[in-house]
């Protein structure tokens, strides 16, 4: 999920295929050989950038839960105030939107691979994600106060279901273009919060 319009470092070149190579074909259907040669690179010289695939495998399942966790407090702190809950609430479906979109693989990974994680790498995944949620969870209960907690934490977890579906879409050019496919998803996602703040 990387936002910035420079040239990737070799560091997360290598991830990005990484990533797409282990959501093709599993975590051990692929050797660091294969890897290094898709950025142009010999296997043993991604010893240099990572201790093993091991290391990649963290870097990626922990670094996109940061990510997201991150930009999503740093939408918050852009409204600061300044727009209601809805319109936050809207900026953070946005932000997990291009997640599903432009990080497929991490998607695919993350449900295939966490539990190969180490204890305390697969703990901090999860730590970060339950605070990505109960962000989410704020936000949403400001938009609808009388949605309970609980109810609002299943409505957060079952739209992230719903966004992160975007794996198993369809091939590649099956969609409708990224513009039309992201105002979809947008308006399945607030279409599904209305219908728990209706209760």
């Amino acid at each position: 999920m990387v936002t910035r319009t420079d040239a990737p470092t070799r560091r997360e070149q290598i991830l990005k295929e990484a990533a797409r190579l282990f959501a093709e074909r599993g975590f051990h259907g692929v050797g660091v050989d294969e890897i290094g040669a898709a950025v142009g690179i010999s296997g043993p010289g991604l010893y240099r950038h990572f201790a093993g695939k091991d290391a990649m495998l963290a870097e990626l399942l922990v670094g996109i839960s940061g990510q997201l966790l991150t930009g999503a407090r740093r939408r918050l702190a852009e409204a600061d105030g300044e727009t209601g809950p809805s319109a936050v609430l809207d900026s953070l479906i946005e932000g997990h939107i291009d997640f599903a979109l432009d990080d497929r693989p991490l998607i695919t990974l993350h449900d295939r691979e966490l539990d190969r994680l180490r204890d305390s790498d697969r703990k901090l995944v999860r730590q970060l994600q339950r605070q990505y949620v109960e962000l989410w969870v704020e936000v949403l209960r400001g938009v609808y106060p009388t949605l309970a907690e609980p109810a609002a934490r299943s409505a957060v977890h079952s739209v992230f279901g719903l966004l992160n579906s975007t794996p198993h879409l369809g091939r590649p050019g099956s969609l409708p273009g990224r513009g039309a496919t992201a105002v979809l998803l947008h308006r399945m996602a607030r279409g599904a919060f209305e219908a728990a703040g209706e209760e």
